[in-house]
């Protein structure tokens, strides 16, 4: 008997199929079965929205975050949410006083390269002391967080009005583009301390994105890039 290819790759498949279903083994012949339709509907149907999700960001008139006593700033519970196999935490240079972050400008600031803790040192230290609420019902706790406003970071490198946006890059590769609008707002922080100690590896050494009026994904975890971009270069003024 003669098999087409396309005959053979299908019995070959079953028969690993088999193989991993344990229905084949040595002296046994390879038993195809039907498989199941996939249950998805042919057409657009009402489905039940996820119970409790997104949890409501508890923020005040303007759209910021509450701040919070430093007596009540405290841990952060798990799980943490590394983008990795078992939510491990990457091996980088956790200490931040050695810090070595891509900053890719791409022709749009006065400076790009690698940003050193001696630049951050530059720039007015503040703290803030905000709740990290998790997109479902999980406050992870009220935090102090200490560092420099990305807005005077931003300042530094000289970023032109232009640039839209910057993304940042996690160890994990996890990444977030955040329009600068949002990013110049005065509670968005590069952080290294956290209640007044470095931030633990597990929690985003040696440099982690703050911004406290969005869910707690979106404060990047140990920064090794971040890079500045525009939708399209700076177009002309458009005729009178």
């Amino acid at each position: 008997m003669t098999l087409s290819r396309r005959k053979a790759l299908s019995i070959s498949g079953s028969t690993l199929a088999g193989l991993s279903l344990g229905v084949v083994g040595p002296g046994r012949s390879p038993v195809v079965q039907a498989q199941e339709p996939q249950d998805w509907p042919d057409r657009l149907v009402e489905r039940p929205l996820r119970e409790g999700f997104p949890a409501p960001l508890p923020l005040d008139p303007d759209g910021s975050a509450p701040d919070h006593p430093e007596s009540a700033a405290g841990s952060i519970t798990d799980p943490l949410m590394w983008r990795t196999p078992g939510r491990r935490t990457p091996e980088i240079e956790f200490d931040y006083r050695r810090m070595a972050i891509r900053v890719d400008t791409r022709g749009m600031a006065r400076l790009s390269g690698t940003l050193r803790f001696s630049d951050l040192e530059q720039l007015p230290v503040v703290s803030g002391t905000w709740l990290l609420q998790c997109g479902a019902p999980n406050p992870r706790g009220i935090v102090k967080w200490t560092g420099v406003r990305f807005s005077d970071f931003a300042d530094m490198l000289g970023v032109i009005p232009e640039v839209h946006y910057c993304r940042f890059v996690g160890s994990d590769r996890f990444y977030a583009d955040e329009p600068m609008t949002t990013l110049r707002r005065p509670q968005v922080l590069l952080a290294w301390l956290m209640n007044d100690e470095p931030i633990p590896p597990r929690h985003g050494a040696p440099l982690r994105l703050i911004v406290p009026f969005r869910y707690g994904n979106r404060s990047v975890k140990a920064i090794t890039e971040m890079t500045f971009s525009t939708p399209g270069p700076r177009m002309p003024p458009l005729p009178a």
